[in-house]
C-alpha cells in the first residue's frame, strides 16, 4: 500500500529573500505553497509557489522533482494549472505587469507555447465548464474581492467585464478573521491611520521613502482585515464550487472555504460547511489555498498550504487530504487526524476511515547528545512544528533518542528537520521585485539513521540514510509488516549549510495493546456569534482529545485537534448557524468517540 504523512515528503527549496519592506534584510527559509494539483494522462502533478519546478507522482505517495522552463514566471507567486483540451494551460501571479498563459502537451518535455495576456492579476484559477465555455477567477487581497470573467476560448482574453464573486465579512464569518485562533476584529481607518504613522516613525522613514507600491501593502498589513484570496473553481452535478482562503497564510486558521451557485460567475452563496478545509491543530497547522481534483479511481482530493512562519511568515508546506461531496451536495474535507498516515491512491477509500495507526510518540521522554538554550530534546516530542531540538555541534556524532515508554508495534516514523535561524551567504543573484529573492536550485541533501530498540542496548538499523543524495526534511518511512520498539534513535545527521541538526518531530505511529481511553466529558458554550469554547475535563488514559464541529449531528466535518484537557476556544462560526459538537479522545490504542451535543 502506498502512504503519506503531511507535511508531503518532497524538497521545499530554500529562499534567500530581500523583503524591501525589511529594508533589504535577507530572511532564509525553505518554502512551498499555493498548490495546483492536477490528473493529466495518467500521472498527478502539484505545482507549487516558489518551486521552480513541478513534483510528479503515480500514486500520490512518491513524488519527483522536476524543473520547469525558465521561460515561465517561475519567480511569481499562486501557479494556477488546468487541462483543456488535451492542452496543460499554466500561469502565475503579478501585479506588476500582464499576465502572460503557457499551454503545453506534454509537461516534463515541453515545449510550451506563450499566449499573451493582457491585465496582471494574482492567485490566477482557470476553469473549463462542460459546455466548452472558458471561466477565470482571480484575487488576493484583503481589500479587494475574488474576482470573475469569461475568456474567450481562441485568445484567452476577457468577455465583458470583471465581476465581484466573494468579499470578506469577518463579523459574520468566524474563521475568516486574522489571528491565532481567529482571534482579531478589523481596526477602524481612524487606527489604521494611527498604525502606519507608528510604523514610519519605527523605521525612521517618511511617506515619500517607502519604495513605489508599498504603501498600499503596509497600510492592508495594518488593517486586521482578512486575506480573500486563493480561487479555485470545481463543478459538481450541475453547480459550481467557488473556493478561496481566508484570512492570511502565517496562521494556523489559514483555511479553504466555499461558495456556491448554479451559474459559474454566480451570484454565489455561502456554502453550508464552511470552512471546508480548516487544520488549526496538531503538528502543523494551515490548510488553506489549494486545489481540489479527483483521482483515477474517483476519489476526490484536496491539497493546500500548510504553516511554519518562524524563520519568515512565508515558511511553508504542502498537505494532502481525502475530500468529497455528501448527498447534499455540501463539499467537503477530512482532517480529523490530518498529519497523521494516511493510505492513498489504488483503491476507492472511504474519506473519514480512522487511521490505521496512532501517534506513539507524543509527550514522550526524550534525550539527546547535546542541547541549545530554549532548543531541548523535548521540543523533538511536543507535536508542534514551530518548535525544535537543536543540537550544540553540527557533528555526526549528535543523537537523539525518543523512548516510547513501553514495547510498541511500530509501523510509521516521519522525520522533521527544521531550520533555525540560517545565516548563509545567498548563493545566487537576488532577483528584483516587490518579492525579491533568490529560489536556492541545489538540491542540500539531509541525511541521518533511524536504529530501534526494546531495551535501549541492543539496537538495530530501521533505515540508513547517511549517504543519501535527497533533499527530504519531513521524510516519511513506512513498514506495513511493523517491528517492535521502546526506543527509537536519530544519528548520523547532516543537514543543510552545515547546520547544527535541528528535528521539529520525531514522530512514531503504530499500535499499543492497551485500552482506548475513556468517553471524554466535556461542555461547549457559544461565547458570541463567532465563538465558542469548549471545556474538555483532564482524563489520564488520553494523549489528546478533537474536538468535532459542523451544522448536523451526522455533518461534523470541522476538527481542531489539542494535546492537553481544559477550554480550548474555537473562533471559526458563522453568525446565525447552528452548530453541534462532540469530542473524541485518543491514545496509543485507539480513538473513543464522545457523546454529541448541541452548540
Amino acid at each position: 500500500m502506498n502512504y503519506i504523512c503531511n507535511p508531503l515528503n518532497i524538497n521545499y527549496r530554500y529562499q534567500f529573500n530581500a523583503d524591501p519592506r525589511r529594508h533589504g534584510e535577507m530572511q532564509i527559509c525553505r518554502e512551498a505553497a499555493d498548490p495546483s494539483m492536477i490528473c493529466f494522462e495518467g500521472r498527478y502533478y502539484i505545482f507549487a509557489s516558489m518551486t521552480l519546478g513541478v513534483w510528479v507522482s503515480d500514486d500520490l505517495a512518491h513524488w519527483e522533482n522536476h524543473r520547469l522552463p525558465d521561460e515561465l514566471p517561475l519567480y511569481d507567486y499562486a501557479p494556477d494549472v488546468r487541462v483543456m483540451n488535451g492542452w496543460v494551460y499554466f500561469c502565475a501571479s503579478s501585479r506588476e505587469h500582464n499576465c502572460d498563459r503557457w499551454r503545453t502537451r506534454n509537461i516534463l518535455e515541453g515545449p510550451y507555447e506563450r499566449i499573451e495576456g493582457n491585465f496582471p492579476f494574482w492567485d490566477p484559477n482557470l476553469f473549463l465548464d462542460d459546455d466548452g465555455r472558458i471561466y477565470f477567477y482571480w484575487g488576493c487581497s484583503n481589500e479587494t474581492p475574488v474576482y470573475g470573467v469569461e475568456l474567450d476560448p481562441q485568445t484567452m482574453l476577457p468577455l465583458g467585464e470583471k465581476t465581484a464573486l466573494v468579499e470578506g465579512h469577518p463579523h459574520e464569518i468566524g474563521y475568516e478573521r486574522i489571528g491565532e485562533d481567529n482571534s482579531i476584529l478589523p481596526a477602524s481607518e481612524e487606527e489604521v491611520e494611527a498604525r502606519f504613522r507608528a510604523f514610519l516613525d519605527r523605521s525612521h522613514m517618511t511617506e515619500e521613502m517607502l519604495p513605489p507600491g508599498t504603501k498600499p501593502l503596509i497600510r492592508g498589513m495594518l488593517t486586521d482585515r482578512p486575506y480573500i484570496e486563493g480561487a479555485w473553481m470545481d463543478k459538481h452535478c450541475g453547480r459550481y464550487y467557488l473556493q478561496y482562503a481566508a484570512p492570511g497564510t502565517q496562521y494556523n486558521t489559514y483555511s479553504d472555504g466555499v461558495y456556491v451557485s448554479d451559474r459559474p460567475l454566480g451570484p454565489f452563496v455561502l456554502a453550508g460547511n464552511n470552512p471546508y478545509s480548516y487544520k488549526p491543530g496538531g503538528f502543523m497547522p494551515g490548510a488553506g489555498h489549494g486545489s481540489t481534483m479527483q483521482d483515477d479511481q474517483g476519489n476526490w482530493w484536496h491539497t493546500s498550504t500548510m504553516r511554519i512562519s518562524k524563520n519568515h511568515d512565508f515558511e511553508r508546506r504542502v498537505g494532502l487530504w481525502p475530500a468529497g461531496f455528501d448527498e447534499d451536495g455540501e463539499l467537503y474535507c477530512n482532517q480529523r487526524y490530518g498529519d497523521w498516515p494516511m493510505r492513498v491512491s489504488g483503491f476507492r477509500q472511504d474519506p473519514w476511515r480512522d487511521p490505521e495507526w496512532m501517534l506513539l510518540s507524543a509527550g514522550k521522554s526524550a534525550a539527546a547528545s547535546s542541547e541549545t538554550e530554549g532548543h531541548d530534546a523535548g521540543k523533538a516530542t511536543d507535536e508542534n512544528a514551530q518548535t525544535w531540538w537543536r543540537a550544540a555541534t553540527n557533528s555526526r556524532e549528535e543523537w537523539l533518542t525518543v523512548d516510547l515508554g513501553k514495547v510498541f508495534d511500530v509501523h510509521a516514523i516521519q522525520v522533521n528537520f527544521a531550520d533555525d535561524q540560517l545565516d548563509v551567504p545567498c548563493p545566487g543573484v537576488i532577483r528584483p521585485g516587490s518579492q525579491a529573492r533568490y529560489i536556492d536550485e541545489e538540491d542540500r541533501v539531509t541525511r541521518w539513521k533511524l536504529e530501534g530498540s526494546t531495551d535501549g542496548q541492543n539496537w538495530s538499523v530501521i533505515e540508513d540514510k547517511t549517504d543519501a543524495q535527497t533533499d527530504l526534511t519531513h521524510d516519511f518511512i513506512v513498514r506495513e509488516e511493523g517491528f517492535a520498539a521502546r526506543y527509537l534513535r536519530l544519528s548520523g545527521m547532516e543537514a543543510a549549510f552545515g547546520q547544527n541538526p535541528c528535528i521539529s518531530g520525531l514522530r512514531i505511529f503504530g499500535l499499543g495493546d492497551g485500552e482506548k481511553p475513556a468517553v471524554p466529558d466535556f461542555t461547549a458554550a457559544r461565547q458570541g456569534d463567532l465563538d465558542m469554547d469548549v471545556r474538555i475535563e483532564e482524563q489520564p488514559d488520553a494523549l489528546g482529545y478533537n474536538i468535532l464541529f459542523g451544522s448536523t449531528p451526522d455533518k461534523l466535518y470541522h476538527s481542531y485537534m489539542v494535546f492537553t484537557a481544559g477550554t480550548q476556544r474555537v473562533g471559526a462560526l458563522i453568525k446565525d448557524r447552528e452548530y453541534y459538537v462532540r469530542v473524541d479522545a485518543f491514545n496509543e490504542n485507539g480513538i473513543t468517540e464522545g457523546r454529541t451535543v448541541r452548540l
